[in-house]
């Protein structure tokens, strides 16, 4: 098993930023993907960015291309969410997803809330 725990959600105003963090534990291996997802209320989860193992490849939702920079330190088994010109539709709980051997997200954190006021 994998544990993921997420944080630096908060309130913050329309074009503030953010840096959201998340370390995993638990199971190791020798690959995985590393990536943020993120559910507005009455919506469904939706994708935000991944980073593959070897942190060069990475993929972002047009929502958040250009804004949102995610990254990787696989010393420390961390993904990062840097979040730039938050906007109001920014607002959602983030979660934080490994994804191993498999074409699927196998884990998945508990989530934090990051709020964007207009």
């Amino acid at each position: 098993q994998v544990q993921l725990v997420e944080s630096g959600g908060g309130l913050v105003q329309a074009g503030g930023s953010l840096r959201l963090s998340c370390a995993a534990s638990g199971r190791t291996y020798s690959n995985y993907d590393m990536g943020w997802f993120r559910q507005a209320p009455g919506k469904e989860r939706e994708f935000v960015a991944a980073a593959y193992w070897s942190g060069i490849r990475t993929y972002y939702a047009d929502s958040v291309k250009g804004r949102f920079t995610i990254s990787r330190d696989n010393a420390k088994s961390a993904v990062y969410l840097q979040m730039d010109s938050l906007k109001p539709e920014d607002t959602a709980i983030y979660f934080c997803a490994v994804r191993v051997g498999s074409v699927v997200w196998n884990y998945w954190g508990q989530g934090t809330q990051v709020t964007v006021s207009s």
